[in-house]
């Protein structure tokens, strides 16, 4: 099978042709790979300190874009046009964060309080060189600003490859970069093939590679980048099962909605959105009949229209896969808590998926062990704390998990809490509340959810080597 020669973009919702892009030859990317390499040298000699000032120049570029952004992102991956400028957002936030912290995170780190005398010693943080970050589609902006504006802040070069899905918030993102005084070949956009990535991995001018997607797709990038020549640095964000805890004294109503929210927003096309929920026993039939109203009021359509707050999953292939999922559920004994008549619009062969949720689930079914990346929920009943860890816990992916518990009033509910963090494998845990993302915050996961760290202090770390300088002073 011969590789493509260009890819197009289909609207989910409608299923027409949006954007066309052709990719590169190789001679063409070798020289994009080439003018990066050469680019890069020049951009780290910028001061850090002008670099940061381009890059405070870039969230004003960025900014002044927001009115065109929300409905070219709702065209390209069929998020409602009233949700497309929370992303909007929560990508100036993540850039003012890490723009703010980027000067003491990037400067030498001075050992003079334990020089001996005659010596000084101190390490300098100095860039990888070229980075590929290798963006998804479900939320393009958000997930882009963690690794490129940190990168580009550091003095590397980036090549930004998106989603064939949503090629066009790479070229707006690369476009306010530049305009702000970014010199244009030290971010370039690259749509490419899965054979062109490959090379891209590969090539000995590549420094490091940021992934974030699937897990399929992140072991594909760990084997190319384990096949080139040297060592070549990869970070893997990947996917997720995440699950919350509603402990026997959880404020329900606040929980239920909340809950609703992280499952469902998004059509639940979130790495860290939550796809199973353990309920302790005493308060389960309460809880799930406040979870099913709330997804019963959910408005299902075209994502354009204002009153719209659930669209279109990507594809008609991911929504095929999610009913399919569902249904083997229910032949396995899960039972489907909303009918199907009360979405009408979530026929087969749409993208158009309707909220589900299902009880007397079990970690038999793949629906409350393998992602979904859907409007679904299982929620599972459970005796005891203990048994509720051992369930988030049985899982091959750690990102997040969420625990609802009255901790704000009660402190014996708030070590229960602290205890069950210590228990839980994951890189974030929550207390009442959900599917977010602090900047401050060490951004990671474990198991098949990935390795590596973006956004807070340790984000710099990950774009960046320490080079340790040794210096003896002679003074004859």
């Amino acid at each position: 099978m011969s590789d493509p020669k260009d890819q197009t973009t289909i609207t989910p919702h409608n299923q027409q042709p949006l954007v066309t892009r052709t990719y590169p030859s190789t001679e063409v990317l070798e020289k994009v790979i080439l003018c990066s390499a050469d680019a890069q040298k020049q951009w780290a000699k910028v001061p850090l300190s002008d670099r940061i000032t381009i890059a405070n120049k870039f969230v004003d570029e960025f900014s002044n874009m927001s009115n065109e952004i929300p409905e070219e992102l709702t065209l390209q991956m069929g998020r409602p046009i009233s949700q497309a400028l929370g992303e909007v957002r929560g990508f100036l936030d993540r850039a003012r964060y890490m723009i703010s912290i980027a000067e003491p995170c990037l400067a030498d780190i001075s050992l003079k309080d334990t020089d001996k005398p005659g010596f000084r010693r101190f390490i300098k943080r100095t860039p990888l060189g070229v980075v590929l970050v290798i963006a998804p589609w479900n939320y393009p902006y958000l997930v882009s600003i963690n690794s490129v504006l940190p990168a580009i802040i550091a003095g590397n070069s980036v090549l930004l490859k998106p989603s064939p899905q949503t090629p066009l918030t790479a070229e707006r993102f690369a476009l306010a970069l530049t305009r702000a005084g970014v010199p244009p070949a030290v971010i370039q956009v690259v749509h490419l093939s899965q054979k062109l990535t490959e090379y891209v991995i590969k090539h000995p001018k590549v420094d490091f590679v940021s992934f974030t997607g699937s897990v399929a797709g992140g072991k594909f990038v760990q084997e190319v980048a384990s096949r080139a020549d040297g060592f070549k640095g990869v970070a893997l964000e990947l996917g997720g099962k995440d699950p919350a805890y509603v402990r026997a004294d959880a404020e329900l109503d606040y929980t239920a909605a909340e809950l609703v929210d992280g499952s469902f927003f998004n059509s639940g096309q979130s790495c860290c959105a939550v796809e199973r929920i353990y309920v302790h026993e005493s308060i389960y039939d309460e809880f799930v009949p406040r979870f099913v109203n709330i997804a019963k009021t959910y408005n299902l359509g075209d994502p354009t229209k204002p009153e719209t707050n659930l669209g279109p999953v990507v594809s008609l292939a991911s929504a095929e896969r999610i009913r399919k999922q569902v249904e083997e559920a229910v032949k396995a004994g899960a039972k489907k808590l909303i009918a199907e008549e009360d979405f009408p619009d979530a026929k087969p062969g749409t993208t158009f998926v309707a909220p589900q949720v299902l009880v007397d689930v079990s970690h038999s079914m793949d629906v409350m062990m393998e992602e979904t990346f859907g409007p679904v929920i299982g929620i599972q009943k459970v005796s005891s704390d203990e048994e509720a860890i051992k369930l988030m816990n049985d899982s091959p992916y750690g990102l997040t998990a969420s625990v609802w518990t009255k901790a704000d009033s009660n402190p014996e509910s708030e070590q229960a809490f602290l205890r069950i963090v210590d228990e839980l494998e994951t890189g974030t845990t929550f207390l009442n509340r959900c599917d977010y993302l602090d900047p401050a915050l060490a951004w990671t996961g474990v198991k098949n959810s990935g390795r590596g760290i973006s956004l807070s202090k340790f984000g710099y770390d990950q774009l960046t080597r320490a080079k340790s300088v040794h210096m003896k002073i002679q003074t004859k």
